[in-house]
């Protein structure tokens, strides 16, 4: 940590660009592509089917989540290094959320990966018969996918309170803070999944707009890093 405080904020700014697009990546895989491509809405046998045939690609998928979380702590408590100039408290309060967003995460992969103790053989409880047995893993496959729902919402909200720290700074540009914003309501609709079904994949297309903006930005510009030593030292 002290270390990070050392390096320039342009350089903070690169590195959070970095860890974002890896939790973007490996996420993606772990906790959206795979499970996507294996797990058959209301058909658990279909389901199970896949899990058992993919069961390797199945594992990498969680490890990926896995390390997924770990990316989002890191870009998390960068991106509040970088904004607390701008705002203390709510940069603090982006972080609250993230905690919490983070914590779902983890929940969603640990209900992810139930299914596989469950089926593996010798594991399972003798009191559940193998039909009983199927349709408790599908049911914590299906708790996943929720509490992944409830994630994307908690991040949601963190994205408009980064976007609108991102439009009262004066080290990054405006329009990326204000389709950050955008992109943050989009995700809260994934509080209520019916309303995500209704307005998809309009929502998830509006979202990824402003969160690769952001990421390239951060990436290739990074911050105007005069301009934040002065607002640093302004609300010092």
């Amino acid at each position: 940590m002290a270390a990070i405080q050392e390096v320039s904020p342009r350089m903070k700014a690169r590195i959070a660009g970095l860890f974002e697009l890896l939790e973007a990546l490996t996420s993606g895989f772990g906790m959206v592509m795979v499970p996507g491509m294996l797990i058959v809405v209301s058909d658990a046998a279909a389901t199970l089917a896949n899990v058992r045939a993919h069961e390797q690609l199945f594992r990498l998928s969680i490890l990926a989540g896995l390390l997924g979380i770990g990316f989002h702590i890191a870009w998390s408590y960068l991106f509040y290094q970088l904004f607390k100039p701008v705002s203390r408290s709510i940069s603090l309060l982006a972080v609250l959320f993230a905690a919490v967003a983070i914590a779902l995460q983890g929940f969603s992969n640990i209900l992810q990966a139930a299914p596989l103790i469950i089926l593996q053989e010798g594991q399972a409880p003798t009191a559940l018969s193998p039909e009983q047995m199927n349709a408790l893993a599908f049911i914590l496959l299906r708790l996943s996918g929720r509490a992944f729902n409830t994630y994307l919402a908690f991040f949601g909200v963190w994205c408009v309170l980064i976007g609108y720290l991102i439009a009262k700074s004066r080290f990054m540009p405006r329009i990326i803070g204000l389709l950050e914003a955008l992109s943050g309501l989009c995700w809260v609709t994934f509080a209520w999944p019916p309303l995500a079904r209704y307005v998809s994949p309009y929502n998830q297309v509006v979202a990824s707009i402003g969160e690769i903006s952001l990421m390239l930005w951060l990436l290739i510009v990074g911050v105007n890093a005069q301009k934040w030593k002065e607002q640093a030292a302004a609300n010092a």
